[in-house]
């Protein structure tokens, strides 16, 4: 009888530092949700893929979904004034085209050259869905907020608004996390597009 009470003695203490343990983890979950980043506030406003032609997959996306019209734009030098690739500047190009689906932008980008995210991307996987976009009011504080929870920006690239803002950061989370992180934030008034497909008197 006394090694019976003694088991059960012993089940409930196991039982109470267990709960302890869980009752930590809980805790610890908690805390980190309460780190959790403000980039990640406005949740996802972009989702980009790398394509080998711009022009064919835009098409593709009109005819097949309706989903367009289309802004084109060729991002390099000068209009993007400011460029850096793993912490240097550097210099590259690519064409890319925006369209909105609901409240999410699609971006379709075609490499041009330079050493870049996308380059690397299709060596690694082919052609698709390379990135997606995080919406920030303040591009330094946010890649402030994530270098501090251990993510460096792999590129970068801003002064590309009509008014010399617009701003973008490339985190290398792919590794961790299945995905590239962009911060984006948003030029407030954007330059003329290249095109726009289909042209205006397609679409309405």
């Amino acid at each position: 009888m006394l090694l019976r009470e003694q088991r059960l003695a012993h089940r409930g203490v196991t039982a109470v530092r267990d709960g302890l343990r869980s009752a930590d983890r809980v805790e610890d979950l908690v805390t980190d949700a309460r780190k959790k980043p403000s980039f990640l506030d406005r949740g996802v406003g972009q989702v980009a893929l790398v394509v080998e032609n711009l022009e064919r997959t835009v098409e593709a996306y009109w005819h097949r979904f309706g989903i367009g019209p289309w802004h084109f734009y060729t991002y390099q030098k000068p209009l993007v004034s400011r460029m850096t690739r793993r912490g240097a500047p550097a210099d590259y190009a690519m064409r890319l085209a925006l369209a909105n689906l609901g409240s999410t932008r699609i971006e379709l980008i075609e490499q041009k050259f330079g050493d870049t995210v996308y380059a690397e991307f299709v060596r690694a996987h082919g052609y698709g869905v390379q990135h997606l976009g995080l919406l920030v009011d303040d591009i330094e504080a946010a890649v402030r907020e994530a270098e501090a929870v251990g993510y460096r920006v792999t590129m970068s690239g801003a002064g590309f608004g009509l008014d010399g803002d617009g701003a973008y950061a490339y985190l290398d989370t792919e590794d961790e996390l299945g995905i590239t992180f962009e911060l984006v934030q948003r030029p407030k008034r954007r330059v003329e597009p290249d095109k726009v497909y289909p042209p205006p008197e397609d679409h309405g």
